[in-house]
């Protein structure tokens, strides 16, 4: 039977975490993590809830160690607790604070001294060997184009996964000490601060700072060489704040594109060069750039395009069989590609055809936005004509102001009607506006008013 190695650091005694009260060896993670295998309660699935990146990185372990299987949604709201409930019966949520389980069965994540205590009377460790096909994860999308769909993840493929991104950052030979803004439960939190660790000799800190203030005493608490792992949301935040960060030597953006503006100002701010990841949940990371050296994508390694037709398959490598992707790709002769946006943002109004992702880019761009997207919503189509909504976070500005700027920037017939002024986005933990929400606020905003 084919296995896998839990991590590939080759030294009991290397930094695997830093949390608050000091760093973690290796030996140390894999006793914690033996000693909670033991008193986990013998289940199919473990919904790992910890907030804590060390603690779900614990859980992780401990549940592959049971052979159980690590349910990881990207939202955490009782609907999902429900779906996951009706879907995976034989569950235990593994919690690290004051979560509220609904009614599902609850297993808290023990003491610090308690494990302490099992950790002093396990000696001599291995590295945990995990069957390749064992279904280590189901990760679920996150619902920006409709309901969450469960992802299965074996541990072969995951493993390599991690592997391949440390290859394509050039951590091999130099391991970072990672810090996220990303919640670990996330596909994109899990590739790249939990298995870009246990599969690129690295180490990652245990929190999850969101804050400006937070990322750089996060950031301040690890040693060099520092990598940040975050979305262009947080990133712009961050750099709007204007706060002075300690020295960052790399800094990785994912889950929606970066423009060329946000990555110049971010490298000429933190003097480190600014990667990008390209993937989805079904598939997994795929390629990586650097976007200030220009728009073309490289694949990881042993990953494969097939095109036919407008559709793109992703396959080999790391990806879980052959997976469709949702964006429209230009293959590039040198064996890199180009992209053009996704299928589902393609808008065609009179014949007239542009995407919301376009549409975003130039909302976004005008003096005085903090936040705006524009919106198809399920009604869409008024007297046989295709109607956009647009919701913009822009203190100081009007309606009519922020209509005036955009006709400078678009044709006319893709202009939002109406435009409404919030104060917020209703954006995910990791920048991204699920659908639903999208809907809900139109619902509030615009569909009740006509009614």
């Amino acid at each position: 039977m084919s296995t896998a190695p839990l991590l590939t650091h080759d030294n009991p005694a290397a930094i695997v975490a830093w949390r608050p009260d000091g760093p973690v060896s290796v030996a140390a993670y894999l006793a914690d993590a033996t000693a909670l295998a033991e008193q986990l309660p013998a289940t199919g699935y473990l919904l790992n809830l910890c907030h804590d990146r060390y603690h779900f990185a614990v859980g992780f372990a401990a549940g592959l160690l049971r052979g159980m299987t690590s349910l990881q949604p990207s939202s955490q709201s009782t609907t999902t607790f429900r779906r996951l409930q009706a879907g995976y019966p034989d569950l235990v949520c593994l919690c690290d604070g004051s979560t509220d389980t609904q009614d599902l069965p609850r297993f808290d994540f023990p003491a610090r001294d308690l494990l302490a205590g099992r950790r002093k009377q396990t000696a001599d460790i291995c590295v945990p060997a995990i069957p390749f096909d064992h279904l280590a994860a189901i990760l679920f999308t996150s619902g920006s184009t409709g309901l969450p769909q469960a992802q299965r993840k074996t541990w072969g493929k995951l493993a390599a996964n991690g592997r391949a991104e440390a290859v394509a950052l050039g951590l091999l030979d130099r391991p970072h000490t990672i810090v996220g803004t990303v919640p670990v439960q996330h596909s994109y939190g899990f590739e790249s601060t939990f298995l870009l660790a246990l599969h690129g000799a690295c180490s990652f800190w245990a929190g999850k700072p969101f804050f400006p203030q937070d990322i750089a005493g996060a950031l301040a608490a690890v040693p060099q060489p520092r990598l940040l792992v975050s979305t262009p949301f947080h990133l712009s935040t961050l750099l709007a704040a204007g706060i002075e960060l300690p020295p960052l030597d790399l800094l990785l953006s994912a889950t929606a594109p970066l423009s060329a503006t946000l990555a110049n100002e971010a490298e000429a701010r933190t003097g480190a060069p600014l990667l990008e990841i390209y993937g989805s949940t079904e598939s997994g990371q795929l390629a990586s750039r650097r976007t200030t050296d220009g728009a073309a994508w490289t694949l990881l390694s042993d990953v494969r395009l097939e095109q036919a037709a407008d559709e793109t398959v992703a396959c080999d490598g790391h990806v879980e069989g052959r997976v469709p992707l949702g964006d429209r790709i230009e293959l590039l002769p040198d064996g890199r590609f180009l992209l053009h946006g996704r299928h589902a943002d393609l808008i065609n109004i009179a014949g007239k055809r542009t995407s919301l992702a376009y549409l975003n880019h130039q909302l976004c761009a005008i003096p005085g936005v903090v936040d705006g997207t524009f919106f198809l919503p399920d009604d869409q189509v008024a007297d046989g004509v295709t109607r956009l909504s647009a919701f913009v976070v822009a203190p100081g500005l009007t309606a009519r102001q922020l209509g005036i700027a955009l006709r400078q920037r678009i044709d006319a017939i893709f202009l939002p009607r109406p435009l409404v002024l919030v104060d917020g986005l209703p954006r995910n933990s990791t920048g991204k506006l699920p659908r639903a929400e999208l809907q809900a606020l139109y619902a509030e905003k615009i569909a009740h008013g006509r009614s």
